[in-house]
């Protein structure tokens, strides 16, 4: 079986799904490709959950799916940041910045079903669940073969002019074409989970630096939070031996009482920490986006963000291009991303090597960072409008 398309996306992931939504929505002939089958599950009250930013609402409203996506929203009207045993804190506010929100935060769930909803609907050939077996690129094309996981069906070879890699940090197609990875282990594992809460968050979202990691507590709802507490692998198994009452009272120690008591803890689940920065985000009519790209630290909430901010510059400049997996667009497009890639990689790994050393001279530093995001407005502008995702959107706001 044969199948030819202007682009051939493999992984279908949220990443690589809003790639396929943007650009069938410009009608191309898109395929796609996925080994598992799209996350879809019920509403739960501890599901996980992703933070976006005001600049992925707005390319979701350009996909047309926010509309959906809004109603199962919780929005995020301020960030308190500090440092546990330590004064002073930063709060940053939307109303300050011109806006209803900073971000919402969102069911993982939700933006699943929304873009596959779109995929379905659309002319987008879904191949699912299959696996990339060889790519092989070509002057005019890229050569792909796929093998459906069921066995039974024979092999397809995908013919296209880009491929658009989406299939996360440990991508088969950066490691079938010999593209390398600088790594770096953090030694931490996040665990997820979500808790009850006894003060209403009011929409804020916290984020407090505690010497071994972050832990994050983001509005969910009414009278919940989602929960992302960065650890050190070896207090992870100690944490997640805990009951969760005696879990609860760990969380309380270390965030305090601004919101209350913690209370009906959430499912946990825990995943380590890896930076993974692809060396080359391009090759011959390929493309590697989101965590295929760079697979970051959680800190900030930045990943997802960065990596639809990919599917927007690619989808941008594909949308008036004769041929999508032409050298000129491929350089424009690495020009284009170059410094939001950069200061976004650069940013989430300075923030987690500083705030999480124990050194006295390092914890002098971390705090005069902070306390210099609240003193001085032209640094506060600056961190406000990358936290945002503003320098990475087409046309910045």
């Amino acid at each position: 079986m044969r199948e030819d398309c202007d682009i051939a996306i493999v992984g279908g992931g949220l990443v690589g799904a809003s790639l396929a939504v943007a650009m069938a929505a410009q009608g191309r002939d898109v395929v796609l490709v996925e080994r598992a089958l799209p996350f879809e599950g019920s509403p739960a009250w501890d599901e996980r959950c992703i933070a976006l930013n005001d600049a992925s609402r707005q390319i979701f409203e350009r996909l047309g799916v926010w509309t959906s996506l809004a109603a199962e929203s919780s929005p995020i009207f301020a960030t308190h940041i500090s440092e546990r045993r330590r004064f002073g804190a930063v709060r940053i506010d939307a109303a300050e910045n011109g806006l209803d929100a900073l971000g919402f935060n969102v069911p993982v769930r939700a933006i699943a079903h929304a873009l596959w909803k779109r995929i379905r609907a659309s002319q987008v050939k879904v191949f699912c669940p299959a696996l990339l077996t060889t790519i092989r690129p070509e002057q005019d094309g890229v050569t792909l073969r796929v093998e459906p996981e069921e066995g039974a069906a024979p092999e397809i070879v995908v013919r296209a002019r880009l491929v658009a890699a989406a299939d996360g940090a440990q991508s088969v197609v950066r490691k079938r074409l010999g593209i390398r990875a600088r790594v770096h282990d953090y030694g931490q594992q996040a665990i997820v989970t979500a808790a009850r809460v006894s003060r209403p968050h009011h929409g804020v979202a916290y984020e407090r630096f505690t010497g071994e990691g972050i832990f994050a507590a983001l509005p969910k709802g009414p009278d919940a939070c989602s929960l992302v507490w960065t650890v050190s692998g070896r207090h992870v198994h100690m944490l997640n031996e805990l009951s969760d009452d005696a879990y609860l009272y760990q969380v309380q120690e270390v965030f305090g009482g601004r919101l209350g008591r913690f209370s009906v803890l959430g499912r946990r689940v825990a995943f380590p920490l890896m930076r993974v920065i692809s060396q080359e985000s391009v090759a011959s009519r390929t493309l590697l986006l989101g965590n295929a790209a760079q697979n970051l630290h959680p800190v900030a909430a930045q990943g997802f963000n960065l990596g639809l901010r990919d599917v927007a510059a690619l989808a941008d400049l594909a949308e008036s291009a004769e041929d999508p997996g032409s050298s000129s667009l491929l350089d424009e497009y690495v020009n284009r991303r170059a410094r939001d890639r950069a200061a976004v990689t650069d940013m989430t790994h300075t923030i987690v090597k500083t705030f999480s050393s124990r050194m006295p001279a390092l914890a002098y530093t971390r705090h005069l960072g902070l306390v210099g995001l609240g003193l001085f407005p032209a640094v506060r502008k600056r961190v406000i409008r990358q936290h945002l995702g503003y320098f990475g959107l087409p046309v910045n706001r």
